[in-house]
């Protein structure tokens, strides 16, 4: 490699280029994702559907790597990659237009894959192509050197795009030009693919018939053998489905952001760059017990439950998959190929990775009505913790020790005996759909009376009186003195009443019906509207109209036609998964359009982790909206929850009642209000208690 261009090329312009595709390549997944969130009524499952996609066409791009390495002539194969990189610009921009906004009776992840395909299919397709294939050249165009480190490398890219989205990008850009810079970023590294393009054209008219093919297949003879192959595809499918089971299982505790997307994506690339950067890394002897013991200690959480804040749960869950992925990595990096083999190798890996995606995003959730993924997951990865474990203890001590064996054996019945839990239950019913896990169970109030209780996830929705002199009491966040209890015994109108209500549960709202009133309540989840209906009977004994509207509330207010709410209800916010749509300055014009003259907002900021309050005031405060912040503190004798409501409306005589001024928290210098968020700018870093 005499030629001084072609040193340039491999010494820094083919390594820049794999660093800066890798950086594309991951930067896009939280822009995309987190364009499309909001369409989808913020689900945690939009995440997992846009990674399947992100799966899949990874693979197709390593698919077509390894042919065009393989099949096509060498001088081809710099002109056809080229090519299409360039045809690849006329589709941008990326971001959808607002004519892809979905309808209410369209399939989710159909409809995202379909939308992903359409706007970002042939870009994502190519950059995911050029790992294996710019590290292909790297191996013609530098015969001998190891060109593995280069994928570390990728690694470090992808890497640095995740971590700078929710702490650099996200916080200070709006998403249209975000996607306009990632544009502009797309074109920068098609003009550093055309000089390592003509390096390879150029190489390959210098080669002889063989040359350098020959050269890099010495001392190779045949392919991997098939248990080779199966476990080229296992591993990295194993770590992809502890990826995706953890992002869900702690989304659904805390919030839909892509921070809580960026923390174990971002520890499952460092297991990458860990074991592929060199040989040590890993080591069997230490990530085998830490393994063990991270699972252990996640056993140990479930069988003690509610002792520990759900934030350290996270942690105990990030760790264990990190040393799960470092063993499925670093078994991988054991059985690696010679570079004659690398394109294959990369395939397979990608394939892996689209067959754990496929799993976690399409099959659990037609064979599972909650969300097993993760405790058979870590079962699983228990076992393969102590297969290493036990490797590591036979090549150190030629046998295994008996108090070894002891202490294994105990870590296995504590595994064991905290994940099966989560297939103990005593639900009425569990269905599992797009938007999550609805279940239906029986409890005892704190005398013993029987409620009956709607659960998304691990968050009560809401309860029900079984008993016929209590069946129409407003209970949970809605009791008689919470917030939303207040407005609705306060605003009266002799015509009756009509009140939007955003997000069903069990319809507890109802209960407040009076003759003459009507109730609209938009739900995303059609299964809430079924369970609503069967388990509860508030929809049934209000007096009130009810009337039952499927889809996206945002996307519904935006269509129809003025309703002229006398209050609308925003109840979207009880569950930690957040839909920041509804907290948008967009958001709330589309409320006051809605809204009759005197007209009320009541909006449910119940949160464990995040304070609304900030964002919510700020807002009302640009539409000139007069608040009231009323809490009430959990009373289990009226199974009334702990709730924090804002009351807000123009109506200036309507909050100076004195019952709802009474009621009211004065919020003091302690909350300053945050920059309104909008459909195209929110940070939730800022409201994090």
């Amino acid at each position: 490699m005499s030629n001084p261009k072609q040193k340039m090329v491999v010494g820094w312009i083919l390594p820049l280029a794999v660093l800066w595709s890798a950086f594309l390549l991951f930067q896009v997944q939280p822009l995309i994702s987190k364009t499309i969130l909001p369409w989808f009524g913020g689900s945690p499952t939009v995440w997992t559907t846009c990674m399947l996609f992100f799966q899949v066409v990874l693979f197709t791009g390593y698919l077509y790597a390894h042919l065009l390495a393989t099949y096509c002539p060498r001088k081809w194969q710099a002109i056809v990659h080229a090519g299409l990189m360039v045809l690849a610009l006329l589709l941008m921009p990326i971001s959808p237009s607002d004519d892809w906004k979905p309808a209410a009776d369209v399939w989710p992840p159909g409809y995202i894959l379909a939308l992903l395909v359409t706007h970002l299919g042939l870009p994502y397709f190519l950059l995911s192509a050029n790992g294996p294939l710019l590290q292909h050249w790297f191996s013609e165009l530098a015969p001998g050197k190891v060109p593995y480190r280069l994928y570390a490398l990728s690694n470090v890219g992808s890497l640095a795009a995740l971590l700078t989205y929710p702490f650099l990008v996200e916080p200070n850009w709006t998403l249209p030009w975000q996607a306009e810079a990632w544009g502009w970023g797309y074109v920068g590294f098609a003009l550093l693919l055309l000089p390592i393009a003509l390096a390879v054209l150029k190489n390959s008219q210098r080669d002889t018939a063989e040359g350098s093919r020959q050269e890099a297949l010495v001392g190779e003879t045949s392919l991997p053998g098939t248990r080779t192959l199966i476990a080229w595809l296992l591993l990295p499918a194993f770590a992809c489905i502890m990826l995706l089971a953890t992002t869900n299982h702690v989304c659904q505790d805390m919030a839909v952001v892509p921070f809580l997307w960026v923390v174990p994506l971002s520890l499952y690339l460092l297991t990458f760059i860990f074991c592929f950067d060199g040989d040590g890394w890993y080591r069997r002897g230490w990530i085998g017990p830490m393994t063990l013991g991270s699972i252990v200690v996640i056993s140990l959480l479930g069988i003690f439950g509610g002792m520990v804040e759900i934030a350290w749960v996270a942690v105990s869950y990030f760790g264990a998959m990190f040393f799960v992925c470092m063993i499925c990595h670093g078994e991988l990096v054991r059985l690696k190929p010679a570079p004659c083999h690398l394109t294959l190798f990369y395939l397979m890996i990608s394939g892996g990775g689209a067959l754990g995606g496929l799993f976690v995003s399409l099959v659990c959730p037609l064979i599972f009505s909650q969300y097993y993924e993760m405790p058979l997951s870590l079962i699983v990865a228990f076992g393969l913790g102590l297969w290493v474990t036990i490797k590591a203890a036979q090549t150190r001590f030629h046998s295994i020790p008996l108090w070894t064996m002891g202490v294994l054996f105990v870590g296995m019945l504590v595994t064991l005996s905290g994940q099966l839990r989560a297939f103990q239950s005593n639900y009425l019913e569990s269905e599992r759909n797009f938007y999550g896990v609805l279940s239906i169970r029986e409890v005892l109030s704190s005398v013993s009376e029987p409620i009956l209780a709607m659960y998304h996830g691990r968050i009560v929705h809401g309860f029900q009186y079984q008993t016929p002199e209590k069946r129409s009491t407003p209970t949970s966040y809605y009791a008689r003195n919470t917030g939303i209890g207040l407005t609705m015994s306060r605003l009266t109108k002799p015509t009756g009443r009509r009140i939007g209500v955003v997000g069903l549960g069990a319809g507890t709202l109802a209960a407040y019906g009076m003759p003459g009133d009507t109730f609209r309540f938009y739900e995303i989840n059609d299964d809430v509207i079924q369970m609503a209906q069967e388990h509860f009977t508030f929809l049934l004994d209000t007096p009130a109209k009810v009337e039952l509207e499927l889809g996206d509330a945002r996307l519904s207010l935006e269509r129809e036609e003025d309703q002229k709410f006398d209050v609308l209800v925003l109840d979207a916010f009880s569950g930690d998964a957040i839909p920041t749509h509804l907290l948008t300055r967009e958001a709330f014009a589309i409320y006051m359009r809605h809204l009759a003259e005197g007209g009320v907002l009541a909006i449910h900021v119940s949160n464990k982790h995040l304070d609304l309050r900030p964002v919510v005031l700020g807002t009302c405060a640009q539409f000139d909206l007069e608040s009231l912040y009323i809490t009430t503190t959990p009373d289990a004798a009226t199974q009334q929850t702990g709730s924090q409501w804002i009351i807000t409306s123009r109506n200036h005589q309507f909050l100076s009642d004195d019952t709802l001024q009474l009621a009211a928290t004065n919020l003091g210098p302690k909350v300053v209000y945050a920059k309104p968020w909008t459909d195209n700018f929110s940070n939730l870093l800022e409201v994090l208690k």
